[in-house]
């Protein structure tokens, strides 16, 4: 019913910057947040940024000060932009949503994106 379709990463150099994008598509009724994630080899798959329906926004200690999250929400489009990359932002990113479809009695479900690879070279 709900589908998440990402884009915007790739390979640079550490300094450099990149701005992820996920869009939302199928039958929402209701979008009550969405956030990024990401997982690196070995490791376990931590939450980035977030931000809520009301538009508060939430950052991990790692990333703040230099990722920003945004959103577009008449096209339930979510952003992350990302400066002054490190290597240790090396990771598979993956998009997620919190939403309620149409159909169902306003229950709220959570979806995934497919995630998309960011390398940061030193």
């Amino acid at each position: 019913q709900v589908q998440l379709v990402e884009s915007g990463g790739g390979l640079v150099q550490a300094g450099g910057s990149l701005r992820l994008s996920c869009a939302a598509s199928g039958s929402i009724f209701r979008i009550n947040a969405m956030a990024w994630y990401r997982q690196a080899p070995g490791k376990q798959r931590e939450l980035v940024a977030d931000v809520t329906g009301g538009g508060s926004t939430n950052y991990a200690d790692s990333v703040k000060g230099r990722f920003t999250i945004s959103r577009d929400s008449a096209e339930h489009t979510v952003f992350l932009q990302m400066n002054s990359l490190k290597p240790e932002d090396t990771a598979v990113y993956y998009c997620q949503a919190v939403a309620v479809p149409v159909g169902r009695n306003l229950y709220q479900y959570t979806y995934w994106g497919q995630g998309t690879q960011v390398t940061v070279s030193s």
